[in-house]
């Protein structure tokens, strides 16, 4: 019954949050409505025994995705009279997208009153012991089966990190480039000094 209950109150309050993240006039609120949706997604996931999921939803697309919207929303200086334009220009585009993803709910809907694809038949090879947790079974298949496709990913993205900086850098007049090797090259007693100054004498700069 309680998980009935918080199931209904988890989807309801997702699909409310959802609604709102569109219907939301500013952008501000749009996106706050879109970190209550993933919360409220991620308790969802705990219901279905996805932890790990949950954690990422979390982690990831609250703690770093969701806030980095509003941040670059709210250091935007958005002109709210030009984003309801493109609203009301782009329309009949939503709407017609609206439509496809209708069309593909209810196809998706009738072909699983069908019954399911036969994929094939399970040999147990991958199955999870009993006493394993789902966030350690992840683990184990992350850091050992698929450990160098993991370490390949975070290399992309290291890359991808590196490049978005290097082609954001711009060199501005009147500011001076930090030299690494300079930095390195530093000695603790270059870098602090140690004064005694006098009472009533300050501090000489």
């Amino acid at each position: 019954m309680i998980t009935a209950l918080a199931f209904y109150l988890f989807a309801g309050l997702t699909i409310l949050a959802g609604a709102l993240t569109i219907l939301a006039r500013n952008p501000v609120h749009s996106v706050l409505w879109l970190i209550m949706a993933f919360f409220n997604a991620a308790g969802l996931m705990v219901l279905l025994g996805a932890e790990f999921i949950a954690m990422l939803l979390v982690i990831v697309y609250v703690g770093a995705v969701a806030v980095l919207f509003l941040f670059v929303v709210m250091m935007l200086n958005i002109d709210f009279a030009e984003l309801r334009a493109g609203f009301v220009r782009n329309f009949p585009l939503g709407i017609a997208v609206a439509l496809v993803l209708l069309a593909e709910i209810v196809i998706g809907l009738g072909a699983v009153g069908q019954g399911g694809i036969v994929l094939g038949t399970a040999d147990g090879s991958a199955a999870v012991p009993a006493d394993m947790s789902n966030i350690k079974a992840i683990g184990m298949l992350l850091y050992g089966k698929y450990l160098f496709l993991f370490e390949a990913a975070g290399i992309l993205l290291l890359v991808a990190l590196v490049g978005a900086v290097v082609l954001t850098h711009r060199k501005r007049a009147g500011v001076r480039p930090q030299s690494v090797p300079r930095q390195n090259a530093r000695r603790p007693q270059d870098a602090t000094v140690n004064v005694k100054p006098e009472v009533g004498k300050g501090v000489s700069l």
